[in-house]
């Protein structure tokens, strides 16, 4: 799992760099509600990931939950993180 977060950062980055006309990702590095565009997202995706895990829904849990590390991510990009950060906090709880 970590290659494929280590690309999909990897992609966020660039798309915050290069900022792609038709890039859903560019679009929230632009969006006129700034980062308050992806803390909104956070909170809907968790929202949608609580109901899934109610209705004990194993494919909408993982598909809400990849939507919770996208936005996550793309979170981390915007305050000049990266993935080393959250690394870090996760293993200082080990």
């Amino acid at each position: 799992m970590d290659d494929v977060l280590e690309e999909l950062f990897a992609v966020i980055e660039d798309r915050k760099e290069t900022l792609p006309e038709d890039s859903y990702t560019a679009s929230l590095f632009t969006h006129e509600k700034g980062e308050n565009a992806v803390l909104e997202k956070l909170g809907e995706e968790s929202t949608e990931l609580v109901l899934a895990a109610k209705d004990d829904d194993h494919e909408e849990i993982a598909h809400e939950g990849a939507d919770i590390v996208y936005h996550l991510l793309v979170l981390l990009a915007m305050k000049d993180m990266d993935l080393a950060d959250l690394e870090a906090e996760l293993e200082a709880r080990r």
